[in-house]
């Protein structure tokens, strides 16, 4: 067994895999083609983030059994293409979270003491302390956004400084929340009280620029921010134009929309927030610890080995552990399963305290195991900030709070097979279905409402009112903005009141586009689901 490894890893990692009798190459610096070239011979493939790791080269990849990321993020990695290979793909989602948690810490006493700033100003010979009077941390009020993993280490340790600290984040349990004797708040509720924001939520369609000029506007003058999670969380213009306008008082960055390359000595880079001096920038350090480095190279040396001894990878992103024939046989349930969980959290956008998944048919215990972690991997993509992969969804639901039950029946009625999802929220229990027929997926119960729809890339899931002319009008809108509707399923339960319209279309509808069909005369809600 031979694994290629293209970036510099620790060097605890490649022991790992050599104690496992594994042949290591290391063979740094080499271009796409030079990959291309020689990675049929190997079965693992090792990266960090810069090896782009696409279509070409994992075809290349002949005789691949498993693609690791020796980090978090697998934005370099293919990971459809690995997947209809049959090729594993695994991250070390958790080798960093301390890491980040404490650059954060450190960014936080750095904005409220100035502390770069008058380092600076003492290397350049000026000591004057009277340009440098900070804020204690004592007393003020911290606000979280995005309550995972390390929003909460990072609540852990600003209560330490006394501060009081309250979070936003709706697909939290209220459980977690007192665990960590946090108060859970609202988002306006947060903007307004908190002499401090930090922002520890994962970048989405929904939090792409979160924090923008209405959400400034709303903020205490003075407030200070922090950004350890993704660049383009907050509009950077519009946080320049705070900090001029004296709302904001000091910023700290450890990530930004467009980064530099982090590999140069010296580059052509312009941000304007450079040019303030309340506003400290780091070269995305979030994961740059010697124990964070050396935490992700043990933890992917570990996903290698395992798979290619025959084992589980635990940090698996896209496969469970199945042979290649029945995977084909079982994939299409996963896909449904997961489809089911993207479904209900885009349309909803709320947290389900409690998940029920009931089986009927012939599908057997193994396969139910990991069907369920299917689901549950497709709801909290979408709510938290830990990368979700089939092995670890339930433990992540677990940490949530969320309540799962697993049942099996036998009768499926008409159909071979069938999953009923049955989601509990504070308000009411909403349920799908779905089953599998001609080898595809489709949704069979739409929250009370008979459908037979395949779960698509883009669908639009649309509640109105049952009259005249709602199809017109939403097909007139759609079409505005060049989009073109390939499918649509329309149902009700009762002539006149409300229905439900699901369709499968081209592209992904633009955000003025929803908020248009939401405000028009007899629809009630829109959703815009990416799956």
């Amino acid at each position: 067994m031979k694994v290629l490894v293209t970036e510099r890893i620790a060097k605890e990692g490649i022991e790992i895999l050599k104690n496992e009798g594994i042949e290591v190459d290391e063979k740094i610096g080499l271009t796409h083609e030079e990959i291309c070239n020689i990675i049929g011979e190997y079965d693992a493939l090792i990266v960090r983030s810069s090896t782009k790791v696409n279509e070409e080269m994992i075809k290349c990849g002949k005789n691949l059994k498993v693609i690791a990321r020796a980090g978090v993020g697998i934005d370099n990695v293919d990971v459809e293409s690995a997947t209809k290979q049959g090729i594993i793909v695994v991250n070390a989602p958790d080798g960093n979270i301390m890491a980040a948690a404490e650059l954060t810490i450190g960014l936080i006493f750095s904005i409220f003491r100035y502390i770069p700033q008058a380092y600076m100003s003492c290397k350049q010979g000026d000591f004057r302390r009277n340009k440098f009077k900070g804020v204690e941390l004592y007393e003020k009020t911290a606000g979280i956004i995005g309550f995972g993993k390390i929003g909460a280490l990072v609540a852990e340790r600003l209560k330490a400084c006394g501060m009081r600290v309250i979070a936003y984040d709706p697909y939290v349990s209220d459980e977690k929340f007192k665990k960590y004797g946090v108060e859970k708040v609202d988002f306006d509720t947060l903007l307004k009280e908190s002499d401090l924001i930090t922002i520890h939520t994962p970048k989405t369609k929904e939090t792409y620029n979160l924090i923008s000029e209405k959400e400034f506007k709303k903020m205490k003058k003075g407030v200070r921010i922090v950004n350890c999670a993704r660049g383009g969380v907050i509009n950077e213009n519009d946080l320049y134009n705070a900090i001029k306008e004296g709302i904001v008082a000091a910023a700290a960055l450890d990530v930004l929309e467009k980064e530099p390359n982090f590999e140069l000595e010296k580059q052509d880079y312009y941000n304007p927030l450079l040019e303030l001096d309340n506003v400290v920038i780091t070269p995305h350090l979030g994961a740059s610890t010697q124990e964070a480095q050396v935490n992700v190279a043990v933890s992917v040396a570990k996903e290698v080995a395992a798979v290619l001894k025959g084992g589980i990878a635990k940090n698996a992103v896209n496969l469970p552990a199945f042979e290649k024939e029945r995977l084909e046989e079982i994939m299409p349930y996963l896909e449904l399963a997961e489809a089911m969980g993207k479904i209900f959290i885009q349309a909803e956008r709320t947290f389900a305290n409690k998940i029920e998944i009931v089986y009927s048919g012939q599908i057997d215990e193994k396969t139910t195991t990991w069907l369920t972690r299917a689901l549950l991997k497709g709801y909290l993509e979408f709510s938290v900030q830990d990368t979700v992969n089939y092995v670890n969804s339930q433990l992540l639901a677990k940490e949530q709070g969320i309540e799962v039950i697993e049942s099996k029946k036998e009768e499926s009625g008409k159909f071979k097979n069938m999953i009923t999802a049955r989601f509990t929220t504070s308000e009411k229990v909403l349920e799908l279905s779905g089953t599998v027929y001609n080898n595809e997926g489709r949704i069979i119960d739409f929250f009370g409402y008979k459908v037979d729809f395949k779960p698509e890339k883009y669908m639009l899931l649309i509640q109105n009112i049952d009259k005249p002319g709602m199809i017109g009008k939403i097909g007139t809108i759609v079409g505005e903005y060049g989009i073109n509707i390939a499918t649509m399923q329309v149902s009700r339960n009762k002539k006149g009141e409300k229905a439900v319209m699901v369709c499968e279309i081209d592209g992904e509808l633009p955000d003025e586009a929803v908020e248009k069909l939401k405000s028009t005369d007899g629809i009630l809600r829109v959703t815009m689901a990416k799956l």
